[in-house]
């Protein structure tokens, strides 16, 4: 589950800083991420800053596809409804594609944002990993090429190294992060606590899940990730996370229960509907 970045709702505030050293990004061996196609209903959970908000709601398609050997694909959309009272009704419309090698070695991506049907931004580019870091370069929103260290990892990567955490039994891992989201500029840290791995019999799947009854018998965990931004850690030091997400991670990559959090609200996503799609062997 990637990221939900901070134009899909207007609350979410500019994330907050965590440093962290730079860490080996070759790829997590072993993990295989399952093609699905997944579709997430949002809806408000509750208000927990100051901010007036009446209700949420909206929806999430995420398409997976592809494999270690031949990458891995996502067709990504959410449309969400933001409620703020006395008529004040904002719609967020976030539409993105990336592609990551199996190798995390290459990593495309592209998203157009629209606010109340108007577009607002747009991103597109690609990142490289080389022996002394990971070039980038952007088309949109303008012309840009700059570096990362060698320590970046990218979303599917990034997932894989959490479901390699959850396997050793780990409860935190840190990784700074590249996903190409906001202005396509910004890197991430982020913090991802794992919980005990949930028994079929302890809590039973009651959503889209519950139809394939190899998820009933297949390892999850309780899992959220708080994202922090080192430009604004560098500006005023602070290390507290203003975004965070939470879900059940099973042990191929799929996810179900989301909970987003924005800082001001809590957005819950069930997982509504999922179709597993035939995985391909590598040659």
């Amino acid at each position: 589950m990637p990221r939900l970045r901070k134009a899909c709702l207007p609350a979410a505030a500019a994330l907050a800083a965590l440093a962290s050293g730079a860490l080996p990004a070759s790829a997590a061996p072993g993990i295989d991420l399952a093609p699905h196609r997944a579709v997430y209903d949002l809806k408000l959970a509750r208000v927990t800053g100051k901010r007036p908000i009446e209700g949420v709601r909206g929806r999430i398609l995420y398409d997976f596809s592809g494999s270690s050997c031949e990458g891995y694909a996502l067709q990504f959309r959410q449309v969400s409804e933001l409620d703020s009272g006395e008529g004040k009704v904002a719609l967020s419309d976030l539409r993105a594609t990336t592609w990551e090698d199996g190798e995390a070695k290459n990593f495309r991506f592209n998203s157009q944002n629209y606010v109340d049907q108007a577009p607002v931004d747009a991103v597109d580019g690609k990142a490289e990993r080389k022996a002394d870091g990971v070039a980038v370069n952007l088309t949109k929103p303008h012309s840009k090429d700059f570096a990362l260290d060698a320590g970046m990892v990218f979303p599917a990567e990034h997932m894989r190294r959490i479901i390699d955490a959850a396997r050793a039994g780990k409860s935190l891992l840190e990784l700074p992060v590249y996903d190409g989201s906001e202005t396509g500029d910004k890197t991430f840290y982020t913090l991802t606590v794992i919980g005990h791995e949930i028994a079929p019999a302890e809590r039973p799947l009651d959503d889209a899940a519950a139809a394939y009854p190899a998820l009933k018998a297949m390892k999850r965990w309780p899992v959220t990730i708080s994202y922090f931004d080192q430009a604004q850690s560098d500006a005023d030091g602070e290390q507290t996370p203003v975004y965070a997400i939470g879900f059940e991670l099973f042990e191929n990559g799929i996810s179900r229960a989301l909970s987003l959090d924005y800082g001001d609200f809590v957005v819950s996503g069930e997982l509504k509907e999922l179709q597993l799609k035939d995985e391909k062997a590598c040659k």
